[in-house]
């Protein structure tokens, strides 16, 4: 006999012995273990193989039990054997079957464990066969229902929905190809009969196969992870919503970003209601029927949207405060308090689809704490937002009207404050009258934000009206303005820093334009801020060729002037780099940009507020990296007839031929009102330029919202006004001129100074 086609057969001598104890049959392994040839052994009493010979009736009469053995080179062998009788015809006969005793013993451990694994019921143990079907199993392989009571036999698609059991078998197939153990990836399980969404499993396989023989099958162990993985995505779900939630200071903006994360993450659609107060900055709180407003900030996933964003509806507080598990119109639905502080500032609604898989006890809990975070994020906005509101009221309190309507232009601006974390910024526009009708127009940039920022900017404003109201040219209002700005930032070094200990800005960008409307005239200057654009009325789009100089604070550096002629309806647009990337991007690619704003918005046909409302519409509102400021200006000219000039000999005998000339303007204009004190305005200015200005003196009639009188001379005396005594027969020349005007002043020119004088038309 052959029994070498198995390890434990093949390792179990076996021999047939008579009635008389004598050896008639010996198999190969029997020859093998004891390295005896049958024909050696064969025919000998049983008793001479053993190391004692006197043993071998007691043990063939106790069926089983240990021995000794001599092998063929004498040397003992333990074995552990058994005696078992033959009933068959002829004398009687036995068969003793015989193995090491180190064998038998592990042997009996091995049947032991696998007794014992196939009763546990933790893990799910199961023998297929090379094909794959089920041999064996413990009772707990799949313990719940749509799993058939009796498994042996059948495969996995005979009880797995099909796409579940294909997936297993192709691991198990995998192992049973290749060898290479499986060790524990996870597969959705699913029976067919299984209404709801089946158990996760970790699976660990391996092959069974004989030493040179081909694979018996595969056993398998699987192991329920259904909670561990949720509990795992439940972790990742949470880690990942308190870190959505905090990267945002705006209300919109968190819940966005949180209904983000909860779909598809926990659930098929998400809704995000907060309090309207939440939006203001405020706290909310119920009305006097214990109602709460909210309004639909986000939403996200299927079926989500029926409610448009923006929509108000109102709860009653007590309510909107409790978790809880529900249904609406058929789908699992969870509601969770947005609560912080012990404050409600509003819900999360999280659907599943119709017919899903309800929500459980452990996703409301995940839903409470990812709620409880998110309030967190959304109270800490709501405060931003407060903060916030206040700072941009304390800017634009700083900022000049947002249009204006002069002489020589019409302006529109937009502001629009950076909601980044450092708080608005220091951006500043103004619109300035000048002199003979003139306007300044003034865009800047402090660097940095927050409230040292914007009280740097509201100085540097202050400074540009003062330094323009003395008519100053570009380049030398910059250089003032320059050094007031290094002054400042010695200041503040000396101090220790700025505002609420915010580092103090760095310095600053400035563009200053003087617009002349009688001679079309725009001079400007720049400290380091990107060139204006200028749109001809007939939509052709450029910049102004200005050399920038240097930001304000670094000293030391000319300023250059530009100048452009602007026909009447041009637009002249100033802004800050905010419009044009927000020193983050490529200005060029920024300006050419903006230069296709500019063409679509089609500024020189439309309103200017119209027009400056489209071209920063598609900036995003709760996400500037940098404030952003647009003032466009439609230029005017004055109509040649609303002005008039004359060259007056520096002699005493023009006084009366200048004025008699302004009175004949001053009719054809129909200002005959303001004959007389023009009379006496053009007298005292001319008399006092021809005794003191030393050259040719020159006389303008302007008139705009305004009657303008201009009086130059070569002198770059300034004059001053002086309060005379009752004796001096002189110096009440200018005190006269104030009281008859309603505003005066001086200006230097290329050719000297001129002194002007302004009064109201009547009925103007």
């Amino acid at each position: 006999m052959d029994n070498n086609h198995h390890p434990f057969i093949g390792a179990m001598a076996a021999a047939v012995v008579d009635a008389e104890g004598v050896v008639v049959g010996w198999t190969r392994a029997a020859e093998d273990l004891l390295g005896r040839p049958a024909d050696e052994v064969c025919g000998s009493p049983m008793s001479r193989l053993l190391a004692e010979p006197e043993l071998w009736d007691a043990l063939a009469a106790g069926r089983a039990g240990s021995a000794v053995l001599l092998d063929g080179r004498g040397e003992a062998t333990d074995l552990a054997f058994r005696v078992l009788p033959l009933v068959a015809d002829g004398p009687p006969r036995y068969l003793v079957i015989g193995a090491p005793a180190a064998t038998v013993a592990r042997w009996r451990e091995e049947h032991a464990f696998t007794r014992e694994l196939f009763l546990q019921d933790r893990v799910g143990l199961a023998v297929f066969d090379a094909e794959l079907r089920l041999i064996r199993t413990n009772t707990h392989l799949l313990p719940y229902s749509g799993v058939p009571t009796d498994l042996k036999g059948r495969r996995l698609a005979d009880f797995l929905r099909a796409e579940d059991a294909e997936n297993i078998e192709g691991l198990l197939r995998d192992v049973l190809d290749s060898g290479r153990p499986l060790v524990l990836p996870e597969a959705q399980v699913r029976t067919v009969l299984d209404p709801q969404g089946g158990r996760l499993m970790g699976i660990s396989a391996f092959r069974l196969q004989a030493d040179g023989e081909e694979p018996l099958g595969v056993t398998a162990l699987f192991t329920d992870t259904t909670e561990l993985g949720r509990s795992r995505r439940r972790l990742e779900l949470l880690h990942r919503a308190t870190a959505a939630v905090g990267g945002s200071l705006s209300v919109n903006g968190t819940c966005v970003d949180l209904a983000a994360v909860l779909v598809p993450g926990l659930c098929e659609a998400a809704v995000i209601e907060v309090a309207e107060a939440v939006f203001q900055g405020d706290e909310p709180t119920p009305d006097h029927a214990g109602m709460l407003t909210l309004r639909r900030a986000a939403e996200a996933g299927e079926g989500a949207g029926q409610v448009p964003i923006g929509t108000a509806v109102a709860v009653e507080a007590a309510g909107s405060s409790v978790p809880a598990l529900s249904e609406s119109a058929g789908r699992p639905l969870m509601i969770a308090p947005l609560r912080a502080r012990g404050i409600v500032l509003g819900r999360i609604c999280a659907y599943r689809e119709v017919g899903g898989e309800r929500f459980e006890s452990p996703d409301l809990e995940l839903l409470q704490e990812i709620g409880s975070r998110a309030a967190l994020a959304l109270d800490n906005a709501r405060r931003y937002a407060r903060e916030h509101r206040a700072a941009v009221s304390l800017q634009r309190s700083l900022l000049p009207p947002a249009a204006s309507d002069t002489p020589a232009a019409v302006t529109a601006s937009v502001y629009l404050p950076t909601n980044t974390d450092g708080g608005v910024g220091g951006d500043w526009f103004d619109v300035i009258p000048l002199s003979s009708a003139r306007i300044a127009l003034v865009v800047g940039d402090v660097v940095g934000h927050g409230l040292q920022a914007s009280a740097t900017m509201g100085r540097l404003r202050t400074a540009v009206r003062t330094l323009a109201d003395l008519d100053l040219g570009p380049d030398e209002l910059l250089v003032h303005l320059d050094d007031l700005v290094s002054q400042l930032a010695v200041e503040a070094d000396d101090q220790g820093g700025g505002v609420r200990g915010e580092p103090a800005p760095s310095g600053a960008t400035c563009l200053y334009a003087v617009y002349d409307p009688v001679s079309g005239r725009c001079v400007m200057a720049s400290a380091g801020h990107p060139p204006p654009a200028v749109v001809g009325p007939d939509g052709a789009i450029s910049y102004v060729e200005v050399s920038p100089g240097p930001p304000l604070g670094v000293g030391g550096f000319p300023f250059e002037v530009a100048e452009v002629e602007l026909a009447a309806g041009s637009v002249l647009v100033l802004y800050t780099d905010g419009l044009i990337g927000g020193g983050e991007g490529d200005l060029d690619e920024g300006m050419t940009e903006l230069r296709g704003r500019l063409a679509r918005a089609a500024v020189t046909t439309r309103p200017l507020a119209e027009a400056g409302k489209e071209i920063t519409e598609s900036l995003p509102a709760h996400r500037l990296p940098d404030d952003v400021t647009l003032l466009l200006a439609r230029t005017r000219l004055l109509p040649t007839g609303d002005t008039a000039a004359w060259d007056v000999d520096p002699e005493p005998a023009s006084v009366s031929r200048v004025r008699d000339a302004v009175t004949a303007q001053l009719e054809r204009w129909g200002l005959e009102d303001l004959a007389f004190t023009t009379e006496l305005v053009v007298s005292e200015l001319v008399t006092n330029a021809i005794r003191y200005g030393g050259g040719a003196v020159g006389v303008r009639l302007i008139r705009a919202q305004r009657l303008i009188c201009e009086v130059s001379d070569p002198s770059s005396t300034q004059p001053r006004m002086r309060r005379a005594r009752l004796t001096d027969e002189g110096g009440r020349g200018l005190y006269l001129v104030a009281q008859l005007t309603s505003r005066w002043g001086s200006r230097y020119t290329d050719r000297g100074k001129a002194i002007w004088t302004e009064q109201e038309i009547p009925g103007g």
